[in-house]
């Protein structure tokens, strides 16, 4: 397993990212922690995770279930300072979690010391916020986006400010060690960095985007600022939700897959999605490469420092994902892809 670092932090990980959203709901405590295991066993000691798990549905009374059972493995295991633990503070939501309150000093604490006690550590490696108090593009808002109805600039830069002061003091404490945004943009980013510059806290190391063939929003202006100035990318969804596995191909939906628990798969199903699969399937097929490590590996090629986040709903997944680093895609196939990218841009 090769290793990368988060942003400018010193911190090294796997450049692979075991996601945790389906623990507590399609993936029991049990299996959870035989994942954990498995993915530690093949080198992979990064593990996602977020106050708001599990998923598929969210729900106010599951709220905090997946960093429970995280939990349960660093008391069991015995292994926490052996694995780098990430987690996220949820921004304004439908009240499932506390009454939905946006991010700001006076829940920083607060929020970070409940993750903390469910996952029985004294300190988080990375946290991040899951999505900007301002709202964003993400989750398919891209296509109606309003940035004017957004608060005023000063506002937003006040919070950040307010904020950053609070973070400073928690990782003079000890009790994060970085920090990293989700469903952001370049415009929020650059001022997180400036505002990190001013209180001497913890800058942006990381952003938490989803990222896949599927979906190359990130590759523009992201890109670009990843690039200069060090933020590692981690790709959500870098299998589309299973899109990108082929398991969905030809209308095919297993009990108990993403898809039978949500049809509309966050937006993303649609007919333009299913010709894009088939283009890509194709692509996989021709080099003899497996659909789902061709995904994967895609997501190492790009240039700027970049970890997919995958998860497994079960043990037989995670053991097919785990053969996906040591697949080399040739420049063939790579160039193959960016042709099939032009033609099928944004399916969703």
């Amino acid at each position: 397993m090769n290793r990368i670092q988060l942003g400018r932090t010193g911190i090294e990980v796997s450049d692979y990212c075991l996601g945790t959203m389906t623990f507590g709901t399609q993936t029991n405590q049990a299996d959870s922690h035989t994942q954990i295991d498995m993915a530690l066993d093949a080198g992979i000691d990064f593990l996602d995770t977020a106050e708001m798990y599990p998923v598929n549905p969210v729900l106010a009374e599951t709220v905090g279930t997946t960093e429970t059972i995280i939990g349960n493995w660093n008391a069991r295991s015995g292994k926490r300072d052996q694995v780098v633990i990430a987690t996220k503070h949820s921004g304004p939501n439908g009240a499932f979690v506390r009454p939905g309150q946006d991010i700001s000093a006076a829940t920083v604490r607060e929020t970070l010391e409940g993750s903390l006690k469910r996952l029985q550590t004294d300190y988080v490696d990375l946290y991040q916020f899951h999505w900007p108090n301002r709202g964003s593009y993400h989750f398919r808002q891209c296509w109606d986006f309003a940035p004017d109805q957004q608060p005023h600039q000063s506002a937003i830069l006040d919070n950040m400010a307010e904020v950053m002061d609070v973070l400073k003091a928690l990782a003079d404490e000890g009790k994060i060690r970085a920090f990293g945004l989700s469903n952001d943009s370049a415009w929020g980013t650059m001022n997180w960095l400036n505002a990190a510059e001013k209180a001497g806290g913890p800058r942006v190391a990381t952003m938490q985007n989803e990222y896949s063939l599927l979906c190359r929003i990130y590759d523009t202006d992201m890109g670009e600022l990843s690039h200069h100035e060090d933020v590692t990318l981690l790709a959500f969804s870098p299998l589309a939700c299973g899109f990108l596995t082929g398991k969905y191909r030809h209308e095919s939906i297993t009990k108990g897959s993403r898809m039978s628990i949500s049809n509309g798969m966050g937006g993303r199903n649609s007919p333009r999605v299913a010709e894009a699969v088939e283009v890509y399937a194709a692509i996989a097929d021709k080099f003899g490469i497996d659909f789902t490590h061709m995904a994967l590996q895609w997501t190492r090629t790009r240039p700027f420092p970049t970890i997919p986040i995958f998860g497994a709903t079960t043990t037989e997944q995670l053991a097919h994902i785990l053969k996906a680093p040591s697949v080399e895609l040739p420049e063939e196939l790579l160039a193959e892809v960016s042709k099939a990218h032009r033609a099928h841009p944004m399916p969703y």
